[in-house]
């Protein structure tokens, strides 16, 4: 038999678990918390995800299926190019300044916590980006083919232009209180491509 924790389907557990994780980041989260909010025992949690590294990744997973489809729907949406672009980064800027407790994004929050030292995490994060990317390289191939785009730069480099500026964002997001400070990246990020 596998030491392996058996399947978990229940999204409202994991979701639960979510959001312990992204009030209080990995470390900070305590076994008692997440047995508090999912509503299951510590031997239940167990039994269920194995492990508190292997609940918070498929938390992080669910997140990064949630958001990179909300973000693919944004890019893929009708409208000029600049104005999906822009509708992705107002998108962030409404998800950051909804929460009074201003968690900032997930991913981020997790690729800062524990990036550089949870291969895990980091292949998560890499790989949440790398989808990230590949949605922004067609809206910026489809923006060169219009002239909407006036940078003749490739579209990967122009792809990861806007993701440093998007992901930026997102970081201020979690702090600064002004939203004119944001709204301010967004344009000169759109002015320049």
């Amino acid at each position: 038999m596998s030491g392996r924790p058996r399947e978990f389907k229940d999204t409202s557990v994991i979701d639960a678990a979510m959001d312990v994780f992204w009030k209080n980041g990995f470390e900070a989260s305590s076994a008692q918390e997440l047995c508090e909010q999912t509503g299951l025992g510590r031997g239940s949690l167990y039994n269920a995800f194995g492990s508190k590294h292997e609940l918070f990744e498929i938390a992080l997973k669910r997140y990064q299926e949630i958001g990179i489809k909300e973000q693919v729907e944004i890019l893929g949406g009708p409208g000029l190019i600049k104005d999906r672009l822009r509708s992705l980064m107002e998108w962030a800027i409404q998800e950051d300044f909804k929460e009074t407790d201003r968690r900032g994004c997930l991913t981020i929050n997790s690729a800062i916590e524990l990036g550089g030292k949870d291969p895990t995490v980091a292949a998560l994060v890499d790989q949440h980006i790398f989808n990230l990317e590949q949605a922004l390289c067609h809206v910026m191939a489809l923006g060169q083919r219009s002239g909407e785009i006036k940078s003749t730069r490739p579209v990967l480099e122009l792809a990861r232009f806007f993701l440093s500026s998007y992901y930026g964002l997102r970081v201020l997001g979690k702090v600064v209180q002004d939203r004119n400070i944001l709204l301010d990246v967004v344009e000169g990020t759109l002015a320049a491509l």
